[in-house]
């Protein structure tokens, strides 16, 4: 079960949710991001949220058009992403993409970042997408990633307060097991893949990952 959760960041932000469509298998939209699940002619399979950042129309429009309406007071300990993420975990998904949500508010873009953590407890592989980025967080382990994007960005910052033995191959900046600690370093920013794939490892700690396009020099 893979799903997609789309919530009200700055549209001008937000990845082309088409192109997700086929790799998503149940999409949720939280608050405004039932709209743009609408506006991209997506079905949505749950809308979530206190609905006050949609007009009276178009959160009647939302609910006739979705097999699971969940309104919230707009007085609540929590967000509507972490709501809508609460009833996604009821699905027992093996992911959770996350829309919708960079941009705009510093403090539910942190928020949201964190939110990752959560899910990775769980064990459900994590991604927050927009139309430049894709993070996600990854425990101690060895993993690959393909080379699919020319002109890609990736980039791996500590999660956790140390992050030990890294290693990067196939990379143009390789690494051979180096300890980075959370604090500012700025060793890892902006690699690139130079093989077909990319390794990396790590023994102990949490990473982040972000593959980024530069839009001004793709």
């Amino acid at each position: 079960m893979r799903i997609g959760i789309v919530a009200g960041g700055p549209k001008e932000l937000l990845a082309n949710l088409l192109a997700f469509q086929h790799q998503i298998d149940f999409w949720i939209g939280a608050d405004l991001g039932a709209k743009y699940l609408l506006d991209a002619g997506i079905d949505i399979h749950m809308a979530v949220g206190d609905f006050d950042s949609v007009s009276v129309h178009d959160k009647e429009l939302i609910k006739a058009a979705t097999p699971r309406f969940v309104l919230y007071p707009t007085e609540k300990d929590e967000t509507d992403l972490e709501l809508a993420i609460r009833l996604a975990l009821e699905q027992e998904p093996d992911s959770i993409q996350l829309f919708g949500v960079t941009g705009g508010r510093l403090d539910h873009e942190l928020a949201n970042i964190h939110l990752l953590y959560r899910l990775m407890k769980r064990n459900v592989f994590g991604e927050i997408v927009d139309h430049q980025n894709q993070l996600s967080l990854y425990k101690s382990g060895k993993y690959h990633i393909k080379n699919v994007h020319p002109g890609q960005y990736i980039s791996f910052i500590p999660f956790s307060q140390m992050v030990k033995n890294l290693t990067l191959k196939g990379f143009y900046y390789p690494l051979d097991k180096i300890t980075i600690e959370w604090g500012g370093s700025t060793l890892c920013i902006s690699n690139q893949i130079i093989d077909e794939q990319g390794t990396f490892s790590f023994t102990d700690g949490i990473l982040i990952m972000i593959k980024s396009v530069d839009p001004l020099k793709s």
